[in-house]
């Protein structure tokens, strides 16, 4: 190696450590263990029936993590995606007790695998609806 092939070697060494120490630097780590679990979702019985509470999102706000110059708006972790699942769950307290799984029946998932590839498949209906009318 010449001397100005070992000096241009040094540089583009020297060039990327600089690049990755101040990658390190624009992207810092930051700490997420004070984002919420599922467990902000409260379910409660109103009238009879199970309901699950979303949370506030003021009690899920975090202080920022972030140097003071970075001006992004703060939120508060996990808000939206928890108010989300409490207004679409089907069953609130599957949310404390969930049903356990039974599995698969083996027996039936094989057999619609022999009318597959048997060409025994039973073809979908052609209405709209599988309702009963008042007129059956």
């Amino acid at each position: 190696m010449t001397p100005i092939d070992r000096v241009s070697a040094c540089r583009l060494a020297a060039a990327c450590g600089l690049s990755l120490l101040l990658a390190g630097c624009a992207f810092p780590k930051y700490d997420y263990s004070l984002v919420p679990d599922a467990s902000v979702i409260q379910v409660q019985l109103q009238d009879g029936r199970w309901v699950a509470v979303p949370p506030e999102c003021a009690r899920l706000y975090t202080e920022p993590q972030r140097p003071i110059y970075d001006s992004r708006p703060q939120a508060a972790f996990g808000c939206a995606t928890y108010t989300n699942l409490a207004n679409s769950v089907a069953r609130p307290q599957d949310l404390l007790a969930p049903n356990s799984y039974a599995g698969q029946q083996a027996d039936s998932a094989a057999d619609a695998v022999t009318r597959y590839r048997q060409d025994k498949v039973t073809p979908l209906r052609e209405t709209n609806s599988t309702k009963k009318s008042s007129n059956n």
